[in-house]
């Protein structure tokens, strides 16, 4: 699997983006990370979709990872949202003639959701992990305290295996302080936006979520997932997995649905 490290100047300064590609890719696939992280947390996520046909690109969203702006503020996913677009014009040029799906972790989810929503032609699937479309109460309440109290996230909150945890707590890129108020506003602000519609139409979309997801429930996520008009045979549950799927113990068989969805339908 070839590796390199590219960019582009997005809505708010330099885009770092990691690209994973084998010999002859058949699709290319888009990751959008989630809140506080930085897509090189996916290289085992593009190592199984390079084995299984595709070349992956992975941005670090603004004020995330490598790429500029303040650590982990984010003043609009809209600005995302054209910075990914950006990014799926560059490779359409880059790889004329092959397909794109992008898929999107929590905050990535909703970032993924707002493009298929505007732009879904240039999609031929999209994957939503954990997504964050249906909000989460009990952080959408920090909004009502002033100051905001520090609440960073519980690294025991992604996986069953530890291991995931404790690298998560020591990863010098990941962010680790409390959520900004800029930051929550714009997170729930698109999901208010989101469950206004429209829905997905016939645009392919494969839904993996944990059944004890703690930061995206489960319990408000599955509305908006019926609202937008996911085929139900596409929406899995996994018993007993908590938020990121693709760090879970039973991370081979989501990385196996989402790798099968794929080849179906990218």
């Amino acid at each position: 699997m070839k590796r390199m490290e590219t960019g582009f100047f997005g809505t708010r300064g330099r885009i770092a983006v990691r690209e994973w590609s084998g010999p002859e890719p058949r699709y290319v696939a888009i990751l959008a990370h989630g809140y506080g992280e930085h897509a090189g947390r996916y290289e085992h996520v593009a190592a199984h979709l390079v084995a299984a046909g595709a070349a992956v690109y992975a941005p670090d969203h603004q004020g995330h990872g490598f790429s500029d702006g303040e650590r982990a503020l984010v003043g609009s996913i809209e600005e995302i949202v054209t910075d990914v677009r950006t990014l799926v014009a560059r490779v359409t040029h880059e790889r004329p003639g092959l397909r794109v799906a992008l898929i999107g972790h929590s905050m990535g989810g909703i970032i993924a959701t707002r493009y298929a929503q505007q732009r879904p032609s240039d999609l031929a699937a999209l994957v939503l992990s954990g997504p964050a479309i249906g909000g989460n109460p009990g952080i959408e309440a920090l909004l009502a305290m002033d100051p905001i109290p520090e609440i960073p996230i519980d690294p025991e909150t992604l996986s069953r295996d530890p291991e995931v945890g404790r690298a998560y707590a020591e990863d010098p890129l990941v962010y680790h302080g409390p959520f900004q108020r800029a930051t929550l506003e714009a997170l729930f602000g698109s999901v208010g936006a989101i469950s206004e519609g429209p829905g997905l139409g016939a645009l392919p979309v494969l839904w993996v979520h944990g059944e004890e997801d703690m930061l995206a429930p489960v319990g408000v996520t599955d509305p908006v997932i019926e609202k937008l008009g996911v085929d139900p045979a596409n929406r899995k549950v996994y018993p007993g997995a908590r938020h990121e799927v693709f760090n879970e113990t039973n991370q081979d068989e989501v990385l196996d649905d989402v790798s099968a969805f794929l080849s179906d339908v990218a």
